[in-house]
């Protein structure tokens, strides 16, 4: 099958862009596409910018690309596909792309491979209490009595819930197959056996000893866990959110931390980030992190080969392997 190379703008940030193209990834772009890889849109009225988005077929996006409005699509008449190195594409893809049949691919399967091995990790290590262990150990240099400290702690047949069967949800489930934990998920539009049982949002909170939150951002989900809801947990369960900070009333999750009763480990906030003075900084039962979970360092050459694997798709005349569907964007990330 023949290949073309489609005239592609980069649009994204700079700085994303500079960590985007090194090396291998670079040499393949300008392999598989006619493209400046020195310019990169940052706004789409720089007038640097207009000759380059007026021939352009394709726009190979990243985070802090601009919407692409009716307005953009105007002075854009060839513009056919959008490729995204990145996860959700709501941020710039508008209503009016659909409304032109633009093709839209994203790289959210590449970005939720991190996520889910930062939750594995988290979650193991809650269960074994690695990280309030080696606080004391480091407090009181000389042996501890573990058992005596944290009763039950450990892996073995714990039970994990995972809160939305997303993308990042069910790899979620995939890598704890392994270990000899009780899996359960909760998502109100799941339809399929993923091999693990189905039940309500509450009951899961109730029966779990480790709760992981992989649900998307909607209005509806707007602090889906509450107070209430934390009040359900067990005593000494672990809530783990790695998704976004709004699925959590965190007023009421930082009440529950500084009871003692619950543990927490906490990537994504709200706001994010924190302000300085927030209790979450100061509380031993929480591991709180800046938004690292998703791709960072080398896993963002991941994202740059998998949207370069749909350029080149597109440049066969193939469908994406990644496509992204109008309908899906209102229950998903």
């Amino acid at each position: 099958m023949s290949e073309s190379r489609p005239k592609t703008l980069l649009a994204m940030g700079r700085p994303v862009a500079a960590r985007l193209f090194t090396g291998e990834v670079r040499d393949r772009l300008v392999g598989i596409a006619d493209v400046d890889p020195g310019l990169v849109a940052e706004d789409f009225a720089d007038p640097a910018v207009a000759e380059a988005l007026a021939g352009a077929e394709v726009l190979y996006t990243s985070w802090w690309c601009p919407p692409v409005t009716a307005d953009v699509l105007a002075r854009a008449p060839r513009l056919r596909a959008i490729v995204h190195a990145a996860g959700t594409v709501k941020h710039h893809v508008t209503e009016a792309c659909w409304e032109r049949g633009i093709v839209v691919s994203s790289a959210a399967a590449a970005n939720a491979e991190p996520v889910a091995e930062f939750t594995l990790a988290s979650i193991l290590f809650a269960n074994k209490r690695v990280l309030d262990i080696a606080a004391l150990y480091r407090e009181r240099r000389a042996r501890i009595d573990v058992d005596g400290r944290f009763p039950g702690f450990g892996n073995y047949r714990r039970t994990v819930g995972i809160v939305g069967a997303s993308r990042i949800g069910r790899r979620v489930i995939e890598l704890l197959r392994p270990f000899e934990l009780d899996v359960l998920v909760a998502d109100p539009y799941l339809t399929e056996d993923l091999g693990v049982p189905h039940v309500g949002l509450d009951e899961l909170i109730e029966r779990c000893d480790v709760v992981s939150l992989h649900a998307p951002s909607l209005p509806e989900t707007r602090h889906l866990i509450d107070a209430a809801r934390l009040a359900r947990m067990r005593d000494g369960a672990t809530l783990i959110n790695t998704a976004r900070g709004a699925l959590v009333d965190q007023d009421a999750l930082v009440a529950e931390l500084a009871s003692g009763r619950l543990y927490a480990v906490i990537d994504v906030t709200e706001p994010d980030p924190l302000p300085a003075d927030s209790p979450l900084f100061d509380l031993p039962n929480v591991l709180l992190t800046p938004h690292i979970a998703g791709s960072l360092g080398g896993e963002l050459s991941r994202l740059a080969h998998q949207a370069l694997d749909e350029l080149s798709r597109y440049a066969q005349g193939l469908p994406f392997r990644y496509g992204v569907e109008a309908g899906s964007l209102a229950i998903s990330a």
